[in-house]
């Protein structure tokens, strides 16, 4: 899942500059976009998910973590956004159930967990991993050469 060096790395202070960081990977986004959203508990990953589906066109609204309903949806600015939670599934197939492979298609997908998908994550997907340094978090961002590129021309402050 994970290329030996990341295209990207960023610190995280506080939930601000999550949200910073997660609106300027939303005005990038793009239909078929998978986001392999890693880390521990707590890491910021559902923090960033809904900065992400917040700072899309649209009223604010509350996202949930989708831990017991396992996936959250949202049209946004033109995108259907889906936010999966896939730390209860036992095996990879059960995400099928879920509806993942038409999100992988039709919006973008948001991924907590995605190791549980194992070989069916997509190969083209980015994965953002969390990890709580201290009082704060960081973030890197691992992905194939097309995420390399994109990555360079999305305006990251800092």
């Amino acid at each position: 899942m994970d290329a030996a060096r990341p295209l990207m790395e960023r610190d995280l202070p506080d939930e601000a500059a999550t949200s910073r960081v997660a609106a300027v990977f939303a005005k990038g986004a793009r239909t078929g976009d998978i986001y392999a959203l890693a880390g521990d508990l707590g890491a910021g990953k559902t923090a960033f998910a809904r900065a992400f589906v917040n700072a899309l066109p649209g009223e604010t609204e509350d996202v949930p973590s989708p831990t017991f309903t396992l996936v959250q949806t949202y049209d946004r600015g033109g995108l259907a956004i889906a936010h999966f939670d896939l730390y209860r599934i036992e095996e990879p197939e059960e995400a099928f159930e879920l509806g993942i492979e038409d999100a992988f298609h039709d919006g973008v997908s948001l991924i907590e967990w995605p190791e549980r998908l194992g070989p069916l994550l997509p190969a083209g997907a980015l994965t953002l991993r969390f990890a709580i340094d201290g009082g704060g978090r960081t973030l890197a961002a691992y992905g194939n050469d097309n995420w390399r590129k994109r990555l360079e021309d999305m305006a990251f402050d800092g």
